[in-house]
């Protein structure tokens, strides 16, 4: 058993070239191999968000603070909020990141294949940010 004490690991900020506003990343485990699971708490300022991206082995978040947005390459802009988790299939090329005038944060859960975790390709641009969003009808 190992148990990491909060506050043991630093924070850090989100690159410029992969993230558009201010991003803090906390890690919070990489599983010693041969188990291949990597996790971090993601905290998205107003407005800010990742650039597109795919997962070679998929990604899940977990939303715990405010309130932001996904979106998968071809869809509607999504609305997610505390409580809710998402599912990203291996390779689909989404983004996600805080609502305009909101915070948010969520666990981000992915596997490393042969070393990566994550491609990174385009920023989202304004006009995709503030694209169509799809709000949830059904709140729990």
């Amino acid at each position: 058993m190992e148990i990491r004490r909060a506050g043991s690991q630093a924070s850090g900020r989100g690159s410029e070239e992969y993230f558009t506003g201010v991003v803090r990343i906390d890690p919070l485990f990489t599983a010693p191999e041969p188990a291949r699971a990597v996790g971090a708490s993601v905290t998205f300022e107003p407005g800010a968000r990742t650039a597109w991206h795919t997962h070679p082995l998929g990604q899940t978040l977990v939303v715990t603070a405010g309130c932001g947005r996904a979106q998968r390459w071809g869809g509607p802009v999504e609305e997610i909020r505390p409580g809710d988790v998402v599912w990203f299939v291996p390779g689909e090329k989404h983004w996600h990141g805080a609502a305009p005038a909101t915070a948010m944060t969520h666990l981000a859960i992915q596997e490393r294949l042969d070393g990566r975790t994550v491609d990174w390709l385009e920023p989202v641009s304004e006009d995709q940010y503030r694209g169509h969003l799809k709000r949830k009808i059904a709140r729990r």
